[in-house]
């Protein structure tokens, strides 16, 4: 069965070519209303740092355990997560019972000691703390700031392709908040009942993008329900929207499900990129996706409130810090009542 997941080429577009952008807007929007996902060529991210930020994963995760638990996560969720040491309570596609099979170690904006939000213990804003490994810390640095700058390019043409002037969403990402997530899943023979590499879930990004591994795994799930396998399309980005931007947009684009099931028999290693708005914007249903007779679903949130919810719903460590959180944040909806909302943020952050 061929993919649903179109494939776009961002060059034109990059190149400033007639009428690329209206043509990548009405693109997108296709994609985010029907699919939720959609690979991207022609990005401009040099592979050769793809392919040294995947070494980067592999050469963190074959330390020994004691050396990556030196480096545990924290309340900013920076740091090592231990295998199983999720498990995605939230979802609302599957009633998740067990761990997920993965560990992954989490990043940041890097930031200096006198960063006035590290001085005032902002949350989510915390100091990156780096392995003494060869490289890594440089290649980190540098894949993050590649990947952001895609992601603000894509910026205006999600702007366009939600009917919005072009610089709409430039206040919001003025500092964007972002997460890299470098996981490792081992290879699993045979998975057990509810069982996965990562869970059914949906990201809680604005955007999510995720340079390609050469080792498949990833599965997302079709609007009749089917799970379909995403292919490997080499040197590709695949970009997916997340709840904030399901959120944001009132649900006219689609936050998809998905999983991990690694059977390869090969280590899989994914270094998904979360692209989030500033940490206090308010996030509010946009203009152009409202009216008296589709109302406003949620109230305005913001990344640091959403966040905080989702760390403390999915992850150990902050479920034994804070305790379970109950619902998210603006899930029952005045002005929807008995709307089947699917408000909560699922995914792995």
């Amino acid at each position: 069965m061929p993919s649903p997941i179109p494939v776009l080429d961002l060059a034109p577009y990059f190149r400033g070519e007639a009428g690329a952008h209206p043509a990548l807007a009405a693109e997108i929007s296709r994609a985010s209303e029907t699919v939720g996902f959609t690979f991207v060529v022609g990005h401009g991210v040099p592979w050769d740092l793809v392919e040294r930020t995947f070494e980067a994963a592999a050469q963190f995760h074959a330390q020994p355990i004691e050396a990556k638990r030196a480096f545990a996560i924290d309340e900013h969720n920076i740091g090592y997560m231990g295998f199983g040491a999720s498990v995605t309570r939230s979802s609302a596609v599957n009633a998740n019972t067990r761990p997920n099979l993965n560990e992954a170690v989490f990043f940041k904006r890097e930031r200096a000691p006198g960063d006035p939000k590290v001085i005032a213990n902002k949350r989510f804003c915390g100091m990156n703390r780096w392995p003494d490994l060869p490289g890594f810390r440089a290649t980190v640095i540098d894949y993050c700031a590649a990947l952001e700058t895609l992601a603000r390019r894509l910026v205006p043409v999600y702007a366009a392709s939600l009917d919005l002037p072009e610089g709409f969403f430039d206040a919001a990402f003025a500092e964007p908040q972002f997460t890299l997530r470098m996981s490792h899943y081992p290879s699993v023979a045979a998975h057990g009942d509810n069982e996965f590499g990562s869970a059914p879930h949906t990201d809680s990004s604005f955007i999510t993008l995720l340079a390609q591994s050469p080792v498949a795994g990833l599965e997302i799930r079709a609007r009749d329900g089917a799970w379909l396998a995403a292919p490997v399309i080499p040197r590709s980005i695949l970009v997916n929207s997340g709840d904030m931007m399901r959120r944001w947009t009132n649900h006219r684009y689609l936050s998809t499900p998905h999983r991990v099931r690694n059977v390869s028999g090969l280590d899989r290693y994914a270094i998904p990129f979360f692209f989030d708005a500033g940490m206090d914007y308010p996030i509010g249903c946009l203009p152009t996706c409202q009216s008296p007779d589709n109302p406003a679903r949620y109230p305005p949130t913001t990344y640091a409130e959403y966040m905080t919810w989702f760390a403390r719903k999915n992850y150990d460590h902050q479920r034994e810090r804070e305790g379970d959180p109950g619902a998210a944040p603006g899930t029952a909806s005045p002005t929807s009542p008995g709307d089947d909302v699917r408000a909560a943020a699922t995914g792995e952050r």
